[in-house]
């Protein structure tokens, strides 16, 4: 069930990629990085190779260093998704005739190609997969060398960015440079934003009774310390868990309807490594 739920979500993540470069980029000759932005390069060189059929045989190469350096799972989801987005994107390029971009002003086109396909990136990679080419690349960086996924992407699309430079202009360029740093800030965000949890910190005379809720309701760990307050010079009780957001309001309104006196303090946390939660 679980990996059905995934290759949904690659899914898509998928669509929302395909939408963002057919409609908005492509149209737009803006080249932004990954092997999308190559095979625009080659289609602009080679007009008899089309993009589709460029980002077929430049995926075919990268899919073995996908399955060697990361693993089968992702090797088996970077495949759908990149064939996937391929077919999407073929299947635009043929059905949809478009006359030029959706519209004249190329920051626009950036700006919103940039910012859907970005988020349907960080879906993709947010399931432990990539839609192929350069993202391959940039997850291999993010396994060995701990470079989050974004900042691997700025790398790996930087020389594509430069051949672009060569073929559609150095103002295309320029534009498609600020495009790779943009879509490494939203895809690091979006992995983020799917990846956050919440460290609650809760003072209460029913601690007790918030601490079964956490265990047996919301089925997460909490650490109980001790404490002295400074006002009232008496021992209280502090419970810390940590959990997602929907855990968090749930925890929230129970402790509302036990104890509105209740002191609670959040943080939000990027990242939690042990069990219950995975890296």
């Amino acid at each position: 069930m679980q990996s059905i739920k995934s290759y949904i979500w690659i899914t898509i993540g998928s669509l929302f990629v395909a939408a963002g470069i057919s409609f908005f980029l492509i149209p737009a000759d803006l080249a932004t990085g990954g092997i999308t932005g190559l095979a625009m390069v080659i289609n602009k060189l080679m007009p008899e190779i089309t993009i589709g059929n460029a980002l077929l045989v430049l995926n075919i190469i990268l899919f073995i260093v996908g399955f060697l350096a990361i693993g089968k799972a992702f090797g088996a989801k970077t495949i759908y998704a990149s064939f996937l987005l391929t077919g999407i994107i073929y299947a635009i390029d043929t059905f949809v005739v478009l006359e030029g971009p959706l519209v004249d002003d190329l920051l626009v086109n950036l700006i919103v190609g940039i910012l859907i396909s970005g988020i349907g990136l960080g879906i993709v990679f947010n399931q432990n997969a990539s839609t192929g080419g350069t993202d391959i690349i940039a997850k291999v960086l993010n396994k060995y060398f701990s470079i989050e996924i974004g900042k691997s992407l700025l790398i790996a699309d930087f020389v594509v960015v430069s051949l672009a430079a060569f073929s559609f202009g150095i103002e295309l360029a320029i534009y498609a440079f600020l495009g790779i740093i943009f879509n490494g800030l939203i895809v690091d965000n979006v992995i983020e934003g799917f990846n956050l949890k919440i460290s609650v910190s809760i003072i209460s005379t029913e601690s007790a009774v918030i601490q079964k809720f956490i265990v047996e309701e919301l089925e997460r760990g909490a650490t109980i310390y001790l404490a002295k307050g400074a006002y009232t010079n008496t021992n209280k009780e502090i419970v810390n868990s940590v959990m997602n957001k929907k855990e968090f309001v749930r925890l929230k309104n129970y402790i509302k309807s036990i104890d509105q006196n209740a002191f609670v303090m959040t943080s939000n946390v990027r990242e939690v490594l042990g069990e219950g939660f995975f890296s």
